[in-house]
C-alpha cells in the first residue's frame, strides 16, 4: 500500500432491519488532505463515519490504517489508531470548565498517585487554545461559549491525543462566517502538519473551497470519488441527486398580488432601526444579512416576539399591534424559526401533535383533544406535503431535517396561515430536501401565500426570491429585484 494513505476502507457493507445502509463502499484518505463526503440524508454518510469511528461494526469489508488491517470494535480502538470524530451534535459538558472538557477522559496525573494534575491541565489547555487562536478563559464553563468556540474546543480535545485522522460531521452547520473562516484556516494548518481530514457536509460551496477530493454516496452506494479541481458544482449535484443545478430552484413566476404585510419605520429595543418593507400575496421576499445583521430580530418582531419602540405593522391593510406570537397567529402569520430543533419542533412528540400544535383549539371536544380528528388532519397534511414518516404517530425527532421542516410548514397551513416567515428554511438539510422545500414554497405562492424568507445562502435567495432585501447592523441597506442582484452586490450592501 502507498505510504501516502492514512486510511483505506474496502467493500464496506452495513445493514439495519429493513434497509441496506452501505453496499460495498470503498473510501480512502491520504496524508495531509481534506477528503469531503457528499450525499443526501440517507445516503450512508453518517453510517460510514460511525464505522470508521468504531461506533458501528460493519457487516463486511476491511479497514486499513497505516497499511495494517484493523478491527474497529469501539471508539476507544479507533482513537488508539489516531482516529477522532467530531460529531454534528457536540459532545461537551456544558457546566464543566473548558480545560476539563479538553482533557475529558484523558486527565493527566498529578505529582502524587491518584491525583489530577490541574496545573498541567490549565497550562496545556492554554497552549492548545493559543494554537487555535481562541482567546477564552480555560476556567470558564463551556455553556458560556458560542457554538463556534465550542467547536474549536472539541478540536482542541482531539489534539490532546496523537490524532492523524480527524472526521468532522457538518462542522459549519451552526457557525457564522467569521467562525467558518477561523475553522478553515485551522484545518489548513492541520493538513500542513500531515493530518488527514474526512469532512462531511451538505454545502457544495465548502467542498470547492477547502477539499482536495470528494466522494459522493447515494442510497448507500458509492457514486464516485473525484478531484475537486476537476469537477463542477453542477456535476456534483448530478452525482448526488440525479438532477442538474438548473432543476434545483423550481419557480413558476407569477405576478404578485396585493400587499398583505407591511412594516413602516419599525425600531425595536434589541437593535432594529427604521425598518420598512412590504410583502405581497404570492411573493417570496428574501432577506439577506451576515451574522449580527438583525435578520432573526426582524423575523421575531414581525411575529410578535419582540416589542416595537416605534413604527407600525399592517396586515392586509389594517394597522395591528402584535403583542405576542399568539396575536400574530390569529392574524394568519406563521413562523419557521432559525433553530428548528430547539424552537420549531417538540422532538419527543409525534408528527401528528407537531402538525396540530398551533391550532389545537379546533380539535378540542370539551376539555379533551379529539385525537381521531387530529390524526385525520395530520394525515392530510403529511400526504399533501410528502412528509416521509412511517406514520403520523412516529416521533418527529426520528425524521430527517427536511421532513421536520415540512412538518412545521404543515402546522401553519393547518392553522390557516397565509403569511409565512421562514428563517433559514433549508439550513442543515441536504440538496434533495432543499429542492422539495423550494418546490413547496413555489406551490404555496401559487396558492396566494406570501413568504418572507430569511437566509444566509445567497444563491438560493437570488434564484427563488421575487425581491431580496439586504440588512446590516439592524437596518435595510439594499433591495434588488429578481435578476438584478449578484452575490457581490449583496455582500457589498451587507457590509455597508
Amino acid at each position: 500500500m502507498d505510504d501516502g494513505y492514512l486510511l483505506s476502507a474496502k467493500g464496506i457493507t452495513k445493514s439495519f432491519p429493513g434497509v441496506r445502509a452501505l453496499d460495498n463502499v470503498d473510501f480512502d484518505l491520504r496524508r495531509g488532505e481534506i477528503h469531503a463526503i457528499l450525499g443526501e440524508n440517507g445516503a450512508g454518510k453518517s453510517t460510514l463515519i460511525k464505522i470508521l469511528g468504531g461506533v458501528y461494526q460493519s457487516d463486511g469489508g476491511t479497514v486499513l490504517v497505516g497499511g495494517r488491517e484493523i478491527e474497529l470494535h469501539n471508539p476507544t480502538i479507533a482513537q488508539a489508531h489516531g482516529i477522532r470524530v467530531i460529531h454534528q451534535e457536540l459532545n461537551l459538558l456544558p457546566l464543566v470548565s473548558v480545560a476539563e472538557n479538553i482533557f475529558l477522559g484523558n486527565l493527566p496525573s498529578g505529582r502524587l498517585p491518584g491525583t489530577v494534575g490541574w496545573s498541567k491541565i490549565m497550562d496545556r489547555s492554554r497552549d492548545l487554545l493559543r494554537q487555535l487562536q481562541l482567546d477564552i478563559d480555560v476556567r470558564s464553563t463551556v455553556s458560556h461559549l458560542t457554538t463556534g468556540e465550542q467547536q474549536l474546543v472539541e478540536i482542541a480535545q482531539a489534539l490532546t491525543t496523537d490524532v492523524s485522522i480527524l472526521i468532522m460531521d457538518e462542522p459549519t452547520a451552526a457557525l457564522n462566517e467569521t467562525e467558518v473562516q477561523t475553522l478553515f484556516e485551522l484545518l489548513g494548518k492541520m493538513t500542513s502538519a500531515g493530518i488527514g481530514i474526512i469532512y462531511i457536509t451538505h454545502r457544495i460551496a465548502e467542498v470547492a473551497r477547502i477539499a482536495d477530493r470528494v466522494t459522493v454516496l447515494r442510497d448507500g452506494v458509492l457514486v464516485g470519488t473525484v478531484n475537486v479541481a476537476e469537477v463542477t458544482t453542477d456535476q456534483l449535484v448530478q452525482m448526488m441527486v440525479g438532477r442538474s443545478l438548473d432543476e434545483m430552484y423550481p419557480r413558476k413566476w407569477g405576478k404578485p398580488g396585493d400587499v398583505i404585510l407591511q412594516a413602516e419605520n419599525v425600531s425595536t429595543r434589541d437593535g432594529l432601526e427604521d425598518i420598512s418593507l412590504s410583502l405581497r400575496k404570492g411573493e417570496i421576499l428574501g432577506v439577506y444579512g451576515l451574522m449580527g445583521s438583525g435578520r432573526t430580530k426582524l423575523a421575531n418582531a414581525l411575529f410578535g416576539a419582540s416589542p416595537l419602540i416605534s413604527g407600525s405593522i399592517y396586515v392586509r391593510g389594517n394597522k395591528v399591534v402584535l403583542r405576542s406570537p399568539h396575536a400574530a397567529r390569529r392574524l394568519g402569520l406563521g413562523l419557521l424559526p432559525v433553530d428548528r430543533k430547539a424552537e420549531g419542533i417538540i422532538s419527543m412528540l409525534p408528527v401528528r401533535t407537531n402538525i396540530t400544535l398551533a391550532s389545537v383549539d379546533k380539535y378540542l371536544r370539551g376539555p379533551f383533544i379529539d385525537e381521531e380528528k387530529e390524526r385525520t388532519s395530520a394525515k392530510h397534511w403529511s400526504q399533501l406535503l410528502n412528509i416521509r414518516a412511517p406514520s403520523v404517530e412516529a416521533l418527529i425527532g426520528s425524521l430527517s431535517g427536511g421532513n421536520q421542516q415540512k412538518t412545521v410548514v404543515g402546522r401553519w397551513l393547518d392553522a390557516d396561515a397565509s403569511i409565512l416567515i421562514m428563517n433559514e428554511p433549508t439550513r442543515g438539510i441536504d440538496v434533495g430536501a432543499k429542492v422539495e422545500i423550494y418546490s413547496l414554497m413555489d406551490e404555496l405562492c401559487n396558492q396566494g401565500v406570501g413568504i418572507l424568507m430569511f437566509s444566509s445562502e445567497m444563491p438560493e435567495l437570488l434564484a427563488i426570491a421575487d425581491r431580496v432585501l439586504v440588512m446590516s447592523r439592524g437596518r435595510i441597506t439594499g433591495e434588488f429585484g429578481h435578476g438584478q442582484g449578484t452575490q457581490e452586490k449583496l455582500m457589498e450592501r451587507a457590509v455597508a
